[in-house]
């Protein structure tokens, strides 16, 4: 009698992130968990980091915020993508940075970036929306794709961010934003309107999911975060292949 086919496992082995970072291991674990509790074990996506780098940002990357941000992602990607490395787009008014953090050589990554790079603009979302599709069709891609999404406000231009969001959705990708600051403040109004855009009457199917980690990020539990930014995925991909849009 043939055997069940075994369950895919991770892109890269709990041994691979014991030899190759093992400050990341716990965040390996925890990543495991929530992706076992959403029904996302062993699937495959490349996962992207947007990084805001707008003046209000300051503060974020000085506290080690960010930095902290983009060692969770890389926990996550690691059980996702096999090549141990998270593409990252820094964004203000344009595009500040196309780089990536890596596995071997994420501690003080983002520090080590952003010391390269200049003044600290405004808000374009649409800009680097625009980065990541680019970036993800030049890749050749053979997954859809989770991209996390980091700002403290809204963007500079409502209507060019809403469009694209729009247009985006119809390719195998999935924003899951996170809002760093007050959970009071209006700035993330508009994020929780692209949340709540009509299906199918603006876009194909809900490409975004919206959560706020307040003023402190690093207090959000590793559990919760992962819970954040992998719950949303499943449902959108299903909805997305049954559209024919994840192949």
């Amino acid at each position: 009698m043939a055997g069940t086919p075994a369950t895919p496992g991770p892109a890269i082995s709990l041994r691979k992130v014991r030899e190759t970072a093992p400050a990341l291991v716990s965040l390996y674990k925890r990543a495991q968990d929530s992706l076992e509790k959403h029904g996302m074990s062993g699937g495959r996506a490349a996962v992207y980091l947007v990084l805001d780098y707008s003046g209000s940002m300051r503060e974020y990357y000085k506290d080690g915020s960010v930095q902290a941000l983009a060692d969770r992602v890389l926990g996550l990607s690691a059980h996702l993508d096999d090549d141990g490395r998270v593409p990252v787009i820094f964004f203000s008014t344009g595009i500040d940075a196309v780089t990536d953090i890596a596995l071997d050589d994420h501690q003080g990554r983002i520090d080590t970036i952003v010391a390269g790079l200049g003044h600290m603009g405004r808000t374009s979302y649409h800009v680097a929306m625009d980065a990541v599709i680019d970036h993800y069709l030049d890749s050749d891609p053979t997954a859809p794709a989770l991209v996390v999404f980091q700002t403290d406000g809204g963007p500079i231009s409502k209507h060019a961010a809403e469009r694209h969001l729009c247009k985006a959705a119809k390719l195998p990708l999935f924003w899951q934003f996170i809002g760093f600051g007050d959970k009071r403040s209006s700035q993330f109004d508009f994020l929780r309107k692209l949340d709540e855009l009509a299906v199918p009457a603006e876009r194909p199917v809900d490409n975004a999911g919206f959560f706020h980690a307040g003023p402190d990020p690093r207090r959000v539990g590793d559990r919760e975060l992962y819970d954040r930014l992998v719950g949303e995925f499943p449902h959108w991909l299903a909805a997305a292949t049954a559209q024919g849009i994840v192949r």
